[in-house]
């Protein structure tokens, strides 16, 4: 018996792995990532910007009755929040699609459709919570705010203020220490009412305004004059509160990226990036960019809705294939960001089985909350046996994950809702430390590696 059939398994850092020429690579991806995520903080830019990068890259609207052949590259999209990306492939459709989904929706503060008002004379807008964050984080942190409003008239008008040097920003104020002392007794979670998560939109009142109600009125009249913006056109806007600030590196050795929202657009690039670089594929390679998964994949926009389904069902149409019959013969990636290994909080993690910073892509069978595998997929062994082999043949770094120690909590992806459609589906992607605070981090042979398993996963599964 050989030694190489009983030699121990033991995980690698990338650094002692990767050559001259693709740590080179992995600097230049991570470059673009940077620049993308810089241009895209709501799920709209992100959107807006993948359908720009995908036209750049031959790809065209899919259209009714449409014929595609191999090499084809269409795309459609959902009411600007999700978008769906395919290149035929070789194979016909009714042997399944390789397809990989991510989610550009992150944790962030929503303006309230009636957000305005005033006490003593300072001017606020009322915000509500997106997705699992922590109040006290988004405390005395700068703020911009990007969005849209349709008009009365039916008009529709961006905003995006906060992110040059001559904009002004946007604060949550916080308590000083000095007079805390019964705050500081009370639990986290509790220590920010949600009725507190106010900004400041100003202090200026206007010269022989209503009492009461000047320095709101004076706002007013700032967004009228500014964007045509009337009071009640707030009723009909989508607009969100932002961390202020682009994605820098971190660290001496400039090793990782700090930037609001990796959670889960690090992965939507990831894909995007891979389906624009996959020319002729053996199947049909699908990028899935979809909405709403941090508030439970619902709506319109998110993958519980039809939407996706009837992209699918177009493309098998055009070929005369049965959707079932994709659906059965697809293997799909979920990516997803899972907890990075953090030594500050080495209590809250199985460190056998948690995923390292700078060891590659972190593939996990399950997911779960409290303990158990409830509410999850969970990936067979048939599955992870094969993005072990495509894996390993195309020279991609992996760690197999579990989001931390089963009783510290627990986590969950749009993984099941594909499994539920008969596609065989594993989560898989980059390792994130601070995950859902406004600043998160993230090694950049781990964005890479992740883009790098999904091109794989496109080119070259069979």
């Amino acid at each position: 018996m050989s030694a190489e059939n009983y030699r121990l398994y033991e995980p690698q850092n990338g650094f002692d792995r990767l050559s001259t020429e693709e740590e080179a690579a992995v600097n230049r991806y991570c470059e673009g990532y940077k620049d993308f995520l810089n241009r895209s903080k709501t799920e709209r830019l992100f959107i807006e910007n993948s359908i720009a990068l995908a036209r750049e890259n031959g790809f065209v609207p899919l259209a009714k009755n449409m014929p595609l052949r191999a090499g084809d590259r269409v795309y459609s999209t959902s009411r600007g929040r999700n978008a769906f990306l395919a290149v035929i492939g070789e194979q016909p459709l009714e042997n399944g699609c390789s397809i990989s989904i991510a989610h550009v929706d992150n944790p962030h503060l929503d303006i309230k459709p009636r957000p305005a008002y005033e006490e003593d004379e300072i001017a606020f807008f009322k915000t509500y919570l997106y997705g699992w964050l922590r109040k006290h984080q988004w405390l005395a942190l700068p703020l911009a705010m990007h969005g849209v409003a349709y008009l009365a008239d039916g008009t529709k008008t961006e905003i995006h203020i906060g992110e040059t040097e001559d904009e002004p920003r946007f604060i949550i104020n916080d308590l000083l220490p000095h007079l805390a002392r019964e705050q500081n007794e009370k639990k986290l979670k509790d220590i920010v009412p949600h009725n507190a998560m106010n900004t400041i939109v100003g202090t200026r009142p206007l010269p022989n305004g209503e009492k009461g109600s000047r320095v709101k009125q004076n706002v007013m009249k700032l967004l009228w004059e500014q964007y045509g913006i009337s009071e009640e056109d707030l009723i009909s806007a989508e607009l969100e509160l932002v961390p202020a600030g682009f994605a820098c590196d971190v660290g001496f050795d400039r090793s990782m990226i700090a930037a609001f929202g990796h959670d889960d657009r690090v992965c939507s690039y990831a894909q995007l990036a891979a389906l624009c670089e996959t020319k002729r594929p053996k199947k049909t390679a699908v990028c899935v960019l979809i909405d709403k998964e941090e508030t439970n994949s619902d709506g319109v926009s998110g993958i519980k809705s039809r939407a996706f389904d009837l992209f699918m069902k177009q493309l098998c149409n055009a070929q005369g294939a049965d959707l079932d019959d994709c659906y059965a013969g697809s293997f799909c990636i979920s990516a997803d960001v899972t907890a990075a290994y953090d030594p500050n909080f080495a209590e809250v993690f199985e460190r056998r089985n948690a995923a390292f910073v700078n060891y590659g892509v972190a593939l996990s069978k399950y997911t779960g909350h409290d303990g158990d595998k409830s509410d999850a997929s969970d990936a067979s062994a048939e599955v992870l046996s094969k993005i072990r082999r495509l894996l390993n043949e195309g020279n991609v770094f992996w760690q197999i994950a579990e989001m931390g120690d089963p009783e510290a909590g627990g986590g969950g992806t749009v993984a099941k809702l594909m499994a539920n459609r008969n596609i065989d589906t594993i989560d898989a992607g980059v390792p994130v430390l601070s995950m859902h605070a406004p600043f998160e981090t993230v090694s950049k042979i781990d964005c890479y590696m992740t883009y790098k398993a999904i091109k794989v996963l496109f080119q070259n599964n069979n």
